[in-house]
């Protein structure tokens, strides 16, 4: 016998028509609420982070940056190269599995709570309520015949937002332009094609997800929202409505018995619904749209303690607990991604630690290879060398091969800090007989102040057949 999949009836009469189910805009209403301080307080750290970090100067030099013209990525006191792209992924891939391990244990909390979409949304919401009132002065508002006090109200809120927006472009493009000189720049309408270009996208693109399209993006357009339900089970704390004590809902007065009218603790004053960015109720089951921001519980509670009920009737929980079970923590797939994660973070802090601050790259010569005078044949390369680190130093040049093979190069090399120099190098092998037309070889480039500082590149030489 097949497996069924086992569903809930929910009663057809108790589901209303909400504002994501009807289509039109989401005006929210303002709450208050211990989530809503948990989230005001790490957005505040975000945005410390984000707007901050770009003005910091290290070393006379904009702390972070991602210079693109010549090809280095500053923090702080190191420099990252191209060669070192590989660091960039590892650090995208402990990401995906920190997200996966976030969203198996609860659920879609990123989206909720530190996501930019979510974050820069409950901004211009703000800039609404600011500008337009709160939740049923903007319904009215949208109602009501275009005015000077409306017209003034709706500017207000685009100036806002479009200021937010310009802000906002201007601090990413900043992590890849000198801020300061983007600035300066961008007061004085002095800015290159390339760099306002740049500007304007992210400002347009800032303004219409976080103005216009907000639940759209979240609901249709994030990939995230919908495989999260695949990594859910029955232990995930997702934000729920204890349905075998809210139900049945209705009204009464405060300091009645809800047993005695047949009602449970939801007094149906759909707060729940106002409060939601994407226009949910959450009574109605969990869904895809939920991202988990506890709106929901915030209102909710704090008309349990008007009415004078424990907390909690939509709470952060498991499905097991809400059916009377306990929530495992340590369970195959949570403690699989902990352990993935973990070992995948401390490879990455060790191959941090450990990456080499020269590197050299080699191009041999286009022609095979070339007789002299002498007998000798010769293979021409071409060395990049770089030295990554902050300070100046010497370098040395040598050649790791078997016998008979001599390096025609300047063996000692000075760089300055984070210097790129090409030296052309001729390898010559004394023309003995070789059947073999390709031998390995390898360059090495050590620091002088501490040969055991040293990387090898291998590479290819070259000579006709002699038998």
């Amino acid at each position: 016998m097949s497996e069924r999949i086992p569903a809930k009836i929910i009663d057809a009469a108790a589901v209303r028509n909400t504002p994501a189910g009807s289509g039109g805009p989401i005006h929210t209403k303002a709450f208050s609420g211990r989530y809503r301080l948990f989230r005001l307080l790490g957005v505040g750290a975000l945005f410390a982070l984000f707007f901050g970090t770009a003005w910091l100067t290290w070393n006379q030099r904009q702390a972070v940056l991602w210079d693109l013209v010549n090809r280095k990525f500053h923090i702080f006191g190191a420099t990252y190269w191209p060669q070192d792209l590989i660091l960039l992924s590892a650090i995208l891939i402990i990401a995906a599995f920190g997200l996966f391990f976030i969203t198996v244990a609860a659920g879609r909390i990123w989206c909720g709570y530190t996501c930019p979409q979510s974050v820069w949304t409950w901004v211009f919401m703000w800039a609404e309520k600011v500008t337009e009132g709160d939740r049923h002065q903007r319904v009215r508002l949208d109602a009501a015949p275009w005015t000077a006090n409306k017209v003034l109200r709706r500017g207000a809120k685009h100036g806002i937002w479009l200021g937010v927006s310009l802000i906002t472009s201007l601090t990413f493009v900043g992590y890849f332009t000198p801020i300061r000189e983007l600035s300066v720049g961008l007061l004085t309408m002095d800015l290159g094609p390339q760099t306002a270009f740049w500007v304007f996208f992210f400002t347009a693109a800032t303004y219409i997800n976080a103005g216009w399209l907000r639940e759209k993006v979240c609901r249709d357009m994030c990939p995230y929202g919908r495989f999260q339900s695949v990594m859910f089970d029955r232990d995930t704390l997702v934000i729920s409505y204890d349905a075998a004590r809210g139900e049945h809902r209705g009204a009464r007065r405060k300091g009645s018995d809800p047993a005695a009218q047949g009602l449970g603790d939801c007094t149906d004053c759909t707060l729940c619904v106002q409060v939601c960015p994407t226009g949910i109720d959450i009574r109605n089951g969990l869904q895809y749209e939920c991202i988990g921001c506890a709106a929901c519980i915030d209102a909710c509670d704090s008309v349990m303690d008007k009415m004078g009920y424990a907390r909690g009737l939509i709470r952060y929980t498991s499905e097991s607990a809400l059916e009377g079970g306990k929530t495992h923590w340590l369970r195959p797939r949570l403690v699989g991604y902990a352990g993935v994660l973990a070992v995948m973070t401390g490879l990455f802090i060790v191959a941090l630690l450990e990456r080499p601050l020269m590197s050299i790259d080699v191009t041999r010569d286009r022609n095979l290879f070339r007789e002299n005078g002498a007998g000798q044949v010769e293979n021409a390369y071409s060395l990049k060398v770089i030295n990554k680190r902050q300070q100046p130093g010497h370098y040395q040049i040598s050649l790791d091969a078997p016998a008979g093979f001599s390096l025609m190069a300047p063996h000692t090399l000075y760089l300055d800090a984070e210097d790129i120099l090409d030296v052309p190098v001729n390898v010559i092998w004394d023309g003995e007989q070789w059947p073999d037309p390709r031998k390995e070889i390898s360059f090495v480039l050590s620091a002088v102040d501490n040969e055991t500082n040293a990387v090898t590149v291998a590479s290819t030489f070259l000579a006709p057949v002699r038998r």
